[in-house]
C-alpha cells in the first residue's frame, strides 16, 4: 500500500512540473523496483525470517 502511496506523489510531484521527466523516470523505476522486492518478501516470508 504504501508503495503505491509513493507511485501516486510521484505522478502528482511530475504533473505539478516539481520533478523534470527523467528525474521521475529514474525515481518510478526504482520505485517498481522496490515493489518487486516487497512482492516477493511477502509471497516468500521464510526467506527473510
Amino acid at each position: 500500500m504504501e508503495n503505491g502511496e509513493t507511485e501516486v506523489w510521484l505522478d502528482f510531484a511530475k504533473d505539478c512540473n516539481y520533478l523534470p521527466g527523467e528525474v521521475y523516470k529514474q525515481i518510478y523505476s526504482l520505485n517498481e523496483e522496490v515493489a518487486k522486492l516487497l512482492h516477493h518478501m511477502i509471497n516468500n516470508p521464510n526467506k527473510y525470517l
